[in-house]
């Protein structure tokens, strides 16, 4: 008890926790939230700094183009088989096409076909690039749906209207025939037209009638006139021969 009563003050210390008394300076809260003085409110809002307004709206800006891309190579392949479809056709119609059943689709080739007239199945993205650079550049406003193209070699515009009256699905828009641009009731106009052997010859009919009219005229007053003369003649040759006396009357 000695030995432990002896070293209790070392004991204590060092079992015992060390207290320490510190004073915390709390402040209180003395600034609350205030509302803004009317006056100071309206000083703020007249000393405001607004930009200047651009000479131009933004929305008549230029727009930035668009970056360029890299062209996709199966778009090049469409494109340049697409002119090559329009350098070798006379004839190119524009058709909205509708939803057909695939049977519908192969029956309308098939008939278009023995007309030596192909459907052509082309996106606007390929088409319009393509005609922009050609003549067909004015059948572009009907290029804004799905779209069908009809092309043939050969101007077929009676045989191409026969069938699509069976296909209400294939409403006509246009057509570029023989380097003209027709809407669909000149296409019907020029159909309804006799064929060109036909045509060809009425011309040549008509040019043939004006010569021999000109001729019919020019002939007629020399005609008339040598007539006149002619006749003029048979006066005279009648005249002299009533004057000349009979014979035998002089010896009497």
């Amino acid at each position: 008890m000695a030995a432990l009563s002896g070293g209790g003050t070392r004991w204590r210390r060092g079992w015992l926790p060390a207290l320490q008394l510190l004073r915390h300076g709390s402040k209180a809260v003395t600034r609350h939230w205030k509302a803004m003085h009317f006056q100071r409110q309206k000083l703020l809002a007249l000393t405001e700094y607004l930009p200047p307004r651009p000479a131009l709206p933004p929305r008549c800006l230029p727009r930035p183009g668009p970056q360029q891309q890299q062209e996709d190579g199966y778009a090049r392949v469409l494109r340049a088989q697409l002119e090559a479809t329009l350098r070798a056709s006379r004839m190119v119609a524009v058709c909205q096409y509708n939803t057909m059943a695939e049977e519908d689709v192969a029956t309308l080739r098939h008939f278009l076909r023995r007309h030596d007239i192909h459907v052509k199945f082309v996106l606007n993205e390929v088409a319009q690039p393509v005609l922009a650079q050609s003549k067909l550049r004015n059948l572009l406003p009907l290029f804004v749906c799905r779209n069908v193209l009809l092309v043939s070699p050969e101007p077929r515009a009676r045989e191409m209207l026969r069938v699509l009256k069976g296909v209400p699905q294939v409403i006509l828009l246009g057509a570029c025939i023989d380097g003209t641009i027709l809407s669909r009731q000149g296409v019907e106009g020029l159909a309804r037209l006799p064929p060109l052997d036909v045509c060809r010859g009425q011309a040549a009919a008509a040019l043939a009638a004006l010569p021999a009219q000109t001729r019919a005229l020019l002939q007629r007053e020399p005609a008339r006139l040598a007539a006149l003369l002619e006749q003029r003649l048979r006066q005279l040759r009648g005249t002299a021969g009533a004057a000349e006396p009979a014979p035998g009357t002089g010896n009497q």
